[in-house]
Formats: structure tokens, sequence, C-alpha cells
């Protein structure tokens, strides 16, 4: 029958629809809509009018069967008025032998094709009118009822289609907002973990721009901490121009600055920057994203990002990496307040410590040495004044033999601040030359093992890292000697795969490791300021059965085989009183 729809294209409607509903792309399936209705009517010329939130107008209109020539010829797609605004009054088919017979035709606009037949039938999705599918021009004479019957079943699949891509969009949506949230928290905890592990601020703020740059997908990244009247970059992510980049930025005449005062972000076109983004390394930047660094209500710096590299079209960022970029810099702000906290705290233990020392010192000047040059000064006096010459000889050979003694005592203190036998002969008899006092003045019974290879001029490694060595078993000799109440203890100086290790064990009282933490005296600060900027690692802990274990590892540069200045010994340092034990 004529107006029966043929198996064949049952058949097709079947296949078509089972297409249609397994397209999750958007774009794709509006055109295979299209396509569909064509192939399935034999209509030259089809169109679908996608209606607006109110459903009132069309917010889209797509077409198939113009050529792009005459598209551009036509103007302004239409808006739903006139015949294509029925369907949108009166979501039914539509079926017209010759449209321009209808009351509601308005004609065409020049340049547009000539059309006669016409049949249009709405899409609904879930009982709510979505668009109209629009087809004219039919090959072979006026649309049927078959043509209707086999558009309306098409506008049904389509009607499935549209719902199920519209719900995987929103699910991939979902999903994507869901991966953008559990990556910013990743980027927060790696920062937050390397605020507690990390003393490197700079390898911080290296994290801080690269996850953030990643997070937000921007072509560059730039991170700038406020210092005075200046913002001075601090790490860089992405793709700029290291050469080109201005290390100091004024912070009156620049939007960053402005970022900075106000504490807002700011999300701009690049053209619109005050410093062009040249200044920061970036060529040809199109959109910016400035957030600042605020910890407790003071801005410490500011992150700056270039092109959102996902719209490659407006490379535009929006309120979501706006947010995003906030939380990593209210991290990024920690990191930065975190380590001037410790800074601050590291100096005024540092002044404190150094003041502890001079007045060490001056005590003992003035107990010992001030004292016993004045008792000396009285003990001749009083000699002089005597008529007894061999008076005054013994006299004078009494005050010789105590000078000796003070000239030890002022060696003593001068070692303590710079031992010449470590400028002069090396790290190891310097070492042994301590140890051997130590022993010689304490009654301490030492035990000292030194194997350490260098490839440095005589043999020896670099001053630096010998004076850090040096001060490291210093200062662990002399809080053994003050507070360990040991009888022995064993030192352990030894080099091997890139590493120096220092182990320092005594048979003590041992430590309080929770006070140690909260209240390190000089020593201990001083050891954990050499170690750290040897880029090394301290480790002070209570030993087992007793006493106290302290272990450095400082990293040594490559290493070839024994220079003629290589260190190897083995000595075992006794009182008199230990060997007696």
């Amino acid at each position: 029958m004529h107006d029966a729809l043929d198996e064949p294209r049952l058949r097709r409607l079947i296949a078509v629809g089972r297409g249609l509903v397994q397209e999750l792309d958007p774009e794709t399936l509006l055109d295979q809509i299209l396509s569909a209705a064509q192939e399935l009517t034999g209509a030259r010329y089809a169109a679908l009018g996608i209606l607006d939130g109110d459903r009132e107008h069309l917010a889209r209109f797509l077409t198939a069967g113009i050529e792009e020539p005459t598209r551009r010829a036509i103007g302004d797609l239409p808006h739903g008025r006139g015949l294509l605004g029925v369907l949108i009054r009166d979501p039914a088919p539509l079926r017209l032998a010759n449209l321009h017979h209808h009351p509601q035709s308005y004609g065409f606009p020049a340049g547009h094709p000539d059309m006669t037949t016409f049949l249009g039938t709405p899409i609904v999705v879930r009982g709510q009118a979505w668009g109209n599918l629009y087809l004219t021009e039919k090959t072979s004479g006026a649309f049927t009822a078959a043509d209707e019957e086999a558009v309306g079943i098409l506008a049904d699949w389509a009607a499935v289609a549209v719902e199920n891509a519209g719900l995987y969009e929103s699910v991939r949506l979902r999903h994507d907002e869901l991966q953008r949230a559990n990556q910013s928290l990743a980027t927060t905890n790696a920062i937050t973990r390397a605020i507690g592990t990390e003393t490197d601020l700079r390898r911080v703020l290296e994290l801080v721009a690269k996850r953030g740059r990643a997070l937000i997908g921007a072509r560059a990244l730039v991170l700038l901490l406020a210092e005075g009247d200046h913002l001075t970059t601090a790490a860089v992510a992405g793709e700029l121009d290291r050469e080109i980049a201005e290390i100091r930025l004024p912070a009156d005449d620049s939007t960053a600055g402005e970022v900075v005062r106000t504490a807002r972000p700011m999300r701009l076109a690049a053209e619109d920057l005050r410093v062009p983004a040249s200044r920061f390394g970036v060529r040809d930047a199109r959109a910016a994203l400035l957030v600042p660094m605020t910890f407790r209500g003071r801005s410490l710096g500011v992150l700056a990002a270039f092109d959102r590299l996902a719209d490659v079209d407006e490379a535009t960022f929006s309120a979501d990496d706006e947010a995003t970029l906030v939380a990593v810099a209210a991290s990024a702000a920690t990191a930065v307040a975190t380590a001037q906290s410790v800074s601050e705290q590291r100096l005024r233990e540092a002044l404190d410590g150094s003041e502890r020392e001079r007045r060490r010192w001056a005590r003992e000047l003035h107990d010992e040495t001030l004292q016993g040059l004045g008792g000396l000064q009285v003990r001749l006096a009083s000699a002089l004044r005597g008529p007894d010459e061999d008076a005054v000889r013994e006299a004078v050979r009494g005050v010789r033999d105590e000078i000796s003694l003070e000239i030890q005592k002022l060696r003593t203190l001068i070692t303590e601040l710079r031992p010449a036998t470590l400028d002069e002969l090396g790290l190891s008899p310097a070492v042994e030359s301590l140890t051997r006092d130590v022993a010689a003045t304490s009654g301490l019974s030492i035990d000292l093992a030194i194997d350490v290879e260098a490839d440095g001029p005589g043999g020896r490694l670099a001053a630096d890292l010998e004076t850090t060595v040096y001060r490291i078993v210093q200062e662990a000799l002399t809080n053994i000697v003050k507070h360990a109440d040991a009888r022995r203890v064993a030192i352990e100086i030894l080099s091997s795969d890139g590493e120096l290790r220092i182990k320092v064990r005594d048979d003590g009282v041992g430590i309080d490791e929770d006070v140690l933490e909260r209240r390190a005296g000089f020593g201990v600060t001083g050891m954990r300021e050499r170690v750290q900027l040897a880029g090394g690692t301290l480790e002070l802990r209570s030993a087992e059965p007793g006493g106290t274990t302290l272990e450095a590892r400082l990293p040594l540069p490559a290493l070839g085989t024994h220079g003629p200045g290589a260190s190897r010994a083995t000595t075992d340092l006794r009182s008199p009183d230990a060997n007696a034990r």
C-alpha cells in the first residue's frame, strides 16, 4: 500500500534507531538524525530546530542539503516564527503539499532555495517539546502518510537518543567535576605532605606550580612571592621562556600587585594586564587568571596562570578553574608561611644560642683566664716586695708554670672556635686530635673509626663538608661530657655509596626525645642547621640497652678510588682511668 510502511523501511527504521541510541556524542547524534530523516523520506532538505529553555523560540537551527555558499547568502537562521513556529505552538505533525498555501507562511528570504512540499514533526522528550524536524522537497512528489509515520517513529527514536546522550553528557560532566575535585584534593594532600617532610621551600613551590598548572590545564603558571614593593618569581611551570622572564616585578603598578593588595582573584584578557605577560616569560598569551596566596589574612604572593589549553579557541578560564587555583594557592601560602615561621624560629634559636655561647666564653675567660692572670699579678707583686731573691725566683718559676696552663686553656678555647689542625692537615687528624683531648680531660673511653674516600685536592673532602663533620663530632662529644654521664663512646665516620655517615653512640643515661623535640639546645640546633645546609639528615635517638645514638648522613660527590690523601684510620683512645676499668 502506498500509505503503509513497507518492510524495508521498517527494517531501516529499526537499524537507524539502534544506531541513534548507541551514539553518545550530542553533535554527531544531531547530524545522524538529519541524515536518517532525509534517507527515510527522500527529502532534499532537512532541518532540526532545538527549542530554548522557555520552549517559545528556536535556540539552534541545523540544516542538511543546503550548501555552505547558499547558507551564507541566506544570512541569519530562523528563530521559530511563521510556519516553523506552528509546530512550536502546537507540537503535532504537519504535512503540506504546498507550504505557500498555509496562512502562517511568510515566504523565504533572498537567496533561499525554493521549497514547496513540507513535513514537520515534533521531538518530545519526557512529555516536553525538545525540538522539531522540518523536511521539504520530497524528490518523488508530495510527502505521504507513510513518510509522516516513518518520521514520527524517527522522532521517537531521536527523543530516546537525545535523552540518553544528555544523561551521558551529564554523567560525564559530573565525572569530570569529581575527577577535578579528586585531583585538587590529591594536590592539596601532596603539598601538605611536602610541607611536613620537605625542608626546601623551593621544591615545595615547584610542586605547587606543576600541580596547579596540571589541575586547571593552563599553558603556563608563575608563582610570585611578595617582597617589599616587588613581586619575585619563585617557581614556574609550563610553556614559558625563562630567558625573558623577569625575576622582580613592581607591586604598585601591576595587576599581580593589585591581587596581592586586595586578596581577590582576577580573570581577564592577557592584553588587560598592566604588566604584559611577556614579562612573566609567556609569549602571545590571550587569557590570564591571577589568585592571591593568602594565609591568615596576609597576602604572601600570587599564582598567575595563562591560557587554558582545553579551550584552544578562547583559552579563557572558568569559575571552576578559579576555585581550584584558589585552593592550590591556599596550600602554597601555608607552605610559605610555615617556611617563614621555621626560618624565623631558627634565627631566634641561633641568636639565643650564640648569646649563650658568648656568655659561656665570657664566664670562662672571666672565671678561668682573667682570675688566673689576676692571681699571677698578685703573686708577682708580693714576691717583688720581699727582700729574698730566692723567693722571687721561686715565684717566677711558679708563675711560668701557671702561665703555661693558662696558655693551654686559651688554646682550648681557640680550638673550639676554629681548630688549626682541620685547616692544615684535614678531617682525620683533626678528629683524632679532638677525641684524644676529650679522652684525656674527661676520662671517657673513646673508640674512633674513620674510613673516608675523597677525590678532592690532596685527597681531602670539601672544606665546608670537613667543617660540618668536625663540628658534629665536637658538639656530640661536648653534650656527652656535659649531660650523658657516660663511660664509653664509639665514633664512626664512614663513606659508601655516595654518602658520608657519622655515628656517635654512648652508654650514658640517654635522652628524652619528646623534650628534645620541644626544646632543643644550641648545640643540637646548630648540628641540625649544619646538616640541613649540607643537604643531609640528622637523627638523635635513645639507644638499646641504654645511652644515646646520633646519626648523620651527608651526600658526597661522585667518588673514585682512594686518593693519595684518602683517610683510613681506626683509633682507640682511652684515658688511664678508662683503661683501668
